[in-house]
């Protein structure tokens, strides 16, 4: 054989080695997406619940910085002028923008198929910036804006403080049982043991919602109006009640008390028509006048564990023999 054949041969019998090889690979491929359905092909997704989970600590980050712009702030920017002149209402709607990063993340995580201890140690710290310390960060300096014209002494200045440092850290501590007893799956999902801290911080920027519509209500109507006045005393006793539903909430989050999932438990699988026409007035309610049903909701989601846990403790009770 010469030696231009040997050559054209073993070119030839390259060629069809890489052939085959590419073969063998695509028939690898095929047995992966075959034994692991799309996770084999979905891995370019994982970043996106991180993504998300960072983007709920940046909200609870940017909260606390809109909450303390000056509202007297003049700016070339009409965006700076915006948030500085409604500091708080953009503040606390910077909060429920976290809880929706907040439920993103886990969805986009179960989508992707990949749930790690990495993803719920980092939720968690987000958690604590958003659900923690951006509402008892909020709840102080609203407090502080609404009494200087009438301080309150010392003492209870630095009261209001303790409140809000013992929601912060009732908020972490809560956080970190969640991490130790914390199962993977929906299944596990259905109750929480403590008030939730997206529910603790929805609770007050809530509240911080309804105290700044009804100021700026009553700052439309004016003081000679009899319906203002009386807006603005309302205003005023929700800024006097804001550091005990700090405290409240605070409180429970660290408690015994069975919270459940509304998502879960509620609103997946086969509902009722009344279920169904129950959550569409609620959804209109919430169009109509969000920051009272907000407002409303919140409460009554932080009160429901309590009163549930107490009537329940009252059925117990043996009834006397007489």
């Amino acid at each position: 054989m010469s030696e231009a054949a040997a050559v054209a041969g073993e070119g030839e019998g390259s060629r069809r080695q890489r052939r085959g090889d590419r073969l063998q690979r695509r028939e690898h491929r095929r047995r992966r997406f075959r034994r692991h359905g799309r996770r084999a092909y979905i891995r370019s997704v994982y970043f996106l619940p991180s993504m998300a989970t960072l983007g709920n600590a940046i909200c609870g980050f940017g909260a606390m910085y809109v909450a303390a712009l000056a509202p007297d702030i003049h700016s070339r920017d009409r965006l700076t002028n915006f948030f500085s002149l409604h500091h708080f209402t953009v503040a606390a709607y910077l909060i429920f923008v976290a809880m929706i990063f907040d439920a993103l993340d886990g969805r986009l995580a179960r989508f992707a198929r990949h749930t790690t201890d990495f993803g719920g140690q980092l939720d968690s710290m987000a958690d604590v910036v958003s659900f923690g310390v951006a509402p008892a960060y909020i709840a102080l300096l609203l407090f502080k804006a609404g009494t200087e014209q009438l301080p309150p002494p010392t003492i209870i200045s630095r009261l209001i403080w303790a409140i809000g440092a013992l929601y912060m850290s009732c908020a972490a501590i809560r956080l970190a049982r969640f991490n130790v007893s914390n199962e993977h799956g929906e299944q596990h999902h259905f109750s929480f043991l403590g008030l939730p801290s997206p529910g603790a911080g929805g609770t007050v920027a809530a509240w911080v919602l309804m105290q700044q519509d009804l100021a700026n209500t009553a700052f439309e109507m004016g003081a000679d109006s009899r319906i203002g006045r009386l807006l603005g005393h309302c205003s005023t006793l929700c800024i006097l009640v804001l550091p005990l539903i700090v405290l409240m909430t605070g409180l429970l989050m660290v408690s015994n008390i069975r919270y459940p999932h509304l998502v879960n438990r509620y609103l997946r699988g086969r509902r009722s028509i009344g279920r169904l026409m129950a959550v569409l007035i609620v959804v209109l309610l919430i169009v109509v006048a969000h920051q009272y049903v907000l407002a409303m909701g919140t409460m009554v989601y932080a009160l429901w564990g309590l009163m549930s846990a107490t009537n329940r403790r009252i059925r117990r009770r043996p009834t006397p023999v007489v």
